[in-house]
């Protein structure tokens, strides 16, 4: 195959949106962004050595991209070598590509529909690659799971449970298998909680098999956000980010590939006075360490919970995820995008 036409996995999305992208009409203006990062208070905390042997002494966290309302999301495509992510209340998937800089890769992201949506977060939130190289989002305002094919339509993956609407998926991770488990908080609907238009009376962690059929794992975390497994996928981490009780969840993995023994990972209420946002994405490297986005900033916690450090960058921090060679992670935090080159690697890398 010639070299002109060998396409990563997203170069053709990519070609069809940026045709296609200019015939959605913009959504009603978002709210204020937050203000970015002040780039000389950001700090690196090191609590245990551990920490050193992950975030080397002379480690920079540097901006790639800024200007945003909100980013969430990210994840990284090997193959075609860019970033991308959400950027929830502009209802747009970015692109960043190193020496190229920021486009726009998918918009509508998260709501299709013809008429303006009343709420903030009307876009896509958390992103994944499925076994195929095709683009899974978890959708706030079509509240769904979707999936965009290599040919740019799109496909439902999951919608309903037990015949009533997901509330907004907020973030997805493929397990090795082939499966899919997601997060389903209220977060993207116009009053959250609240909204009349809420059908399912609780927020559920979810599993869709291959065959789509879709399993409730747990309705006992009011809020679930963030959501990923261990290297040996025997433990699932989930985020909380009810006020008052913020946490870090993490529960076994039975063999067919439910969840039982739920309990506290580490307890987030002590880390709100670093700064604003609550537990949010994480990722975990190949030596199972904990890598979250929480108040103010970063945390990086072993396996056994212990926190070895964090990287204070001052805003409400969203998301991370394992880029380029597998040992640089990528951060949205507020309305800018980071990266910072580690020790260590992400899980498959």
């Amino acid at each position: 195959m010639s070299r002109a036409i060998r396409l990563s996995c997203a170069a053709l999305v990519v070609l069809f949106f940026q045709i296609s992208c200019s015939s959605h009409p913009e959504k009603p203006a978002p709210a204020a962004a937050e203000s970015s990062a002040d780039e000389s208070a950001i700090k690196f905390v090191r609590l245990d050595p551990r920490f050193d042997q992950l975030v080397p002494p002379d480690a920079q966290l540097e901006k790639v991209a800024d200007g945003f309302t909100w980013v969430e999301g990210p994840v990284w495509d090997r193959h075609g070598g860019f970033l991308l992510f959400s950027e929830i209340p502009k209802n747009t998937v970015w692109k960043w590509k190193p020496g190229e800089g920021v486009s726009v890769f998918l918009r509508p992201s998260g709501y299709t529909g013809s008429e303006p949506y009343t709420g903030r977060e009307p876009g896509s939130n958390g992103l994944t690659f499925d076994p195929e190289c095709r683009l899974v989002l978890a959708e706030h305002g079509d509240r769904r799971i979707g999936r965009l094919e290599k040919d740019g339509s799109r496909t439902t993956l999951a919608a309903r449970y037990r015949g009533k609407r997901l509330n907004s998926p907020n973030d997805v991770v493929f397990k090795s298998d082939g499966t899919l488990y997601f997060t389903d908080p209220p977060f993207g609907l116009p009053k959250n909680f609240e909204d009349a238009r809420k059908e399912l009376p609780f927020s559920g962690v979810y599993r869709l098999s291959r065959s789509g059929t879709l399993t409730l794992l747990t309705k006992n975390i009011k809020a679930p956000n963030g959501i990923a497994f261990s290297p040996d996928e025997k433990k699932l981490y989930v985020t909380s980010v009810v006020p008052g009780h913020p946490a870090w969840h993490v529960f076994d993995v039975r063999a067919d590939g439910t969840i039982t023994n739920g309990r506290v990972f580490v307890d987030a209420e002590p880390f709100t006075k670093n700064g604003p946002g609550g537990p949010d994405g994480l990722k975990i490297d190949r030596e199972g360490n904990v890598f979250a986005s929480g108040p103010g900033g970063l945390y990086v916690f072993a396996s056994d919970g212990t926190l070895l450090g964090r990287i204070e960058i001052g805003v409400a921090t969203s998301n991370c995820a394992w880029g380029e060679d597998g040992g640089v992670l990528y951060i949205t935090a507020s309305t800018a995008v980071y990266r910072i080159k580690l020790n260590t690697k992400g899980i498959g890398y």
